[in-house]
């Protein structure tokens, strides 16, 4: 009953039932649970001989659609001729995008074939689920294929269709296919020009092959067609340049970046750190990181958190703790990992240094931020033996 109202009022002409309800609705009437619900329904429409339309098989899909449930989809479609209701290009569309996300390729194109035999075309949403479909399951011939397929239907590919592809064609390595598509994209031009998240991804895919310098000529290329880099895109290319050592070419991109002004000097400085400490370029990544707090560049808290991690790793606690001091200073510290706190001051306590351990101790406790379980025991006990109960008290407070 619940199922049929639901049904029913999605047919009402003033109303339509939104995601949400779609939502809601499978989870109360547990349809994901109970598939054969919607095929229950179907047949009580048929039993009864009630009058139905083709709207109300889209509410029954959609429903499907928001369970998941491919099979019983595919059943419901089967089901509108016995009503003497032709299925639409929309209503393929949901059961041929459910097969896909299942990874049953090939009977999503069988749907997409029986669609000629009644007269019906794929559009473009029927295209990008299919080439997404096959770049999913590795079948990336396929969805070349199906790509140049679809000019030939007079549905000539959008920007969407192309970044589908050149998604699946840079996840599974494909790097060449990918600068052979973006190519097109560039000559298309208008709405098909690619974006910055096409160019980004097939930089990455160069870069996880180890080809970031022409990873880099892409860049280039990109800014070249006046589309402007992101932080990810910087990101990416400076992990690449030094993971291959290239760390000097990762200084001039950044020079290239923080002259246009797309990205911070800050942002593009903190993921030159964070690589240099990936590539046990420690010393190198210190100066730098002092060099930013010295130009007023604001380190981002992956930076900030990793370099006092390894201050205080080699033992140098207090310089931990002047950096700390500095930083704090500066007011960079706002998302900075709540362990780094811990892990300084035990550091400062072993060693002994009150003064600054007490400083610390105020500092978290005004940002309410918890000892972790881990240091809790070991930093109480080297206060107490230290005699400064004021601090123990302190962290005591911190601790609740």
């Amino acid at each position: 009953m619940g199922l049929r109202f639901f049904v029913w009022a999605g047919l009402q002409s003033h109303y339509r039932h939104s995601s949400y309800m779609y939502s809601k609705a499978c989870e109360f009437l547990k349809i994901k649970q109970n598939p054969d619900l919607v095929l229950d329904v179907i047949e009580a429409y048929r039993v009864q001989k009630c009058v139905v339309n083709v709207k109300m098989f889209k509410v029954v899909l959609n429903l499907c659609r928001e369970a998941r449930i491919a099979n019983e989809a595919l059943l419901v479609l089967r089901k509108m001729p016995e009503f003497n209701i032709r299925a639409d290009t929309t209503a393929y569309n949901v059961v041929i995008r459910l097969f896909c996300e299942k990874g049953d390729m090939d009977m999503a194109d069988k749907l997409m074939k029986d669609m000629g035999l009644i007269d019906l075309y794929p559009d473009m949403i029927t295209y990008v689920a299919m080439i997404k479909g096959f770049c999913n399951a590795g079948r990336l011939e396929n969805a070349c294929v199906l790509f140049q397929v679809m000019r030939r239907h007079g549905c000539f590919p959008n920007a969407v269709a192309y970044s589908a592809l050149l998604e699946g064609l840079c996840r599974h390595g494909s790097t060449e296919k990918a600068l052979e598509f973006l190519g097109e994209m560039e000559k298309e031009g208008g709405s098909c020009s690619p974006n910055v998240i096409t160019y980004t991804s097939v930089m990455q895919s160069f870069c996880e092959k180890g080809r970031t310098m022409e990873a880099l000529r892409i860049f280039d290329r990109m800014v070249a067609c006046g589309c402007v880099p992101n932080r990810v895109t910087v990101i990416t290319l400076i992990n690449g340049l030094c993971a291959e050592g290239n760390v000097e070419e990762a200084y001039k991109l950044i020079d290239k970046v923080v002259t246009g002004g797309s990205v911070s000097d800050g942002d593009c400085y903190s993921s030159l750190v964070v690589s240099l400490f990936r590539i046990n370029r420690l010393d190198e990544a210190e100066k730098l990181f002092r060099k930013m707090l010295a130009s007023g560049a604001k380190p981002d808290s992956i930076a900030c958190s990793m370099m006092i991690r390894e201050i205080c790793r080699e033992g140098r606690v207090l310089d931990g703790f002047f950096l700390y001091d500095k930083i704090e200073r500066m007011q960079h510290l706002s998302s900075i990992d709540s362990d780094i706190y811990s892990i300084l001051l035990a550091g400062l306590c072993q060693g002994s240094h009150s003064v600054e351990a007490a400083k610390l101790a105020r500092s978290m406790l005004e940002k309410r931020i918890r000892l972790k379980a881990p240091y809790i025991d070991r930093i109480v006990e080297h206060l107490k033996n230290s005699g400064d109960k004021e601090i123990v008290a302190q962290l005591g407070r911190i601790g609740r």
